[in-house]
């Protein structure tokens, strides 16, 4: 009695740490509203998990957010849309590897009588300094999302440095909730295409504006340092960062479409 006891118990416990190694089999990936609200990530996360057996919890919010979260140690992983600040990431010995996985574009999207007539415009710049010039409404996100960056760079290029005024309005909020403010005021905003194509609730808002080669939107994923963060799961982020640029993970990635069009672009090199 007390050997068929003695052999329950440790059925328990061999049962109990199976169930803890398996539970320990994810990893926390900082990432970026687009690629969440997009619908990206409900498609390729179950074909990565399916592979390896890994489970990839998201936290999803602007690249600076992503960034900030990273650099205390609270991801295992990261995939952005700063290259910029993915560099200096690197250099400043957060992550030891960065690599490029996808890319898409921006758009500006407004109101469909486009009283700026950025229509017409023939860059990007030219459309951004129209939209200044007639003080039109504009919605910008306002968070230091990896968006929101590439708006001021842009508006810096049309010569705006600092946008300002009632007609300017810094909401601090993810794509999603922007272009849904943007739809209420009806006013301009720029987005990752991914997201306004997945977007439902338009209203009066169209696409206005693309195709300029400053839009490109370039999304790398980094590695984190195991030097400053040793208690993360780095074995197991690199199966990810691994898969994302696997031949896999690159169809994964080109598979996904939403209405039919193909919404990320894979480019690992």
């Amino acid at each position: 009695m007390k050997k068929a006891l003695n052999l329950l118990l440790a059925g328990v416990v061999s049962m109990g740490m199976a169930f803890a190694a398996c539970a320990e089999d994810y990893i926390t990936l900082a990432s970026t509203t687009s690629t969440e609200n997009s619908g990206l990530f409900a498609s390729i996360l179950p074909k990565f998990k399916d592979t390896t057996g890994i489970q990839v919890r998201v936290v999803a919010v602007g690249t600076g957010q992503a960034f900030e979260i990273a650099r205390r140690g609270d991801a295992d992983s990261l995939l952005v849309h700063d290259t910029a600040g993915e560099k200096r990431f690197v250099e400043n010995g957060f992550a030891t590897e960065r690599a490029d996985v996808m890319y898409n574009d921006f758009v500006l999207i407004g109101p469909a009588d486009d009283p700026a007539n950025i229509r017409e415009a023939q860059s990007a710049a030219e459309a951004f300094a129209a939209i200044a010039d007639a003080e039109a409404p504009f919605a910008s996100r306002g968070d230091d999302s990896g968006t929101n960056r590439a708006e001021l760079r842009l508006w810096k290029n049309a010569g705006v440095d600092d946008p300002d005024g009632d007609w300017y309005r810094e909401l601090g909020s993810g794509m999603g909730p922007t272009l849904n403010t943007a739809a209420a005021m009806d006013a301009y905003v720029m987005s990752d295409r991914a997201t306004w194509v997945a977007f439902g609730n338009r209203q009066n808002l169209t696409l206005l504006f693309e195709g300029d080669e400053v839009l490109f939107n370039q999304y790398g994923s980094l590695l984190m340092s195991e030097e400053k963060h040793p208690h993360l799961k780095h074995d197991l982020a690199r199966k990810w960062h691994n898969w994302l640029l696997s031949e896999d993970g690159q169809q994964a990635i080109a598979d996904f479409k939403v209405n039919g069009q193909q919404l990320f672009f894979p480019n690992a090199k």
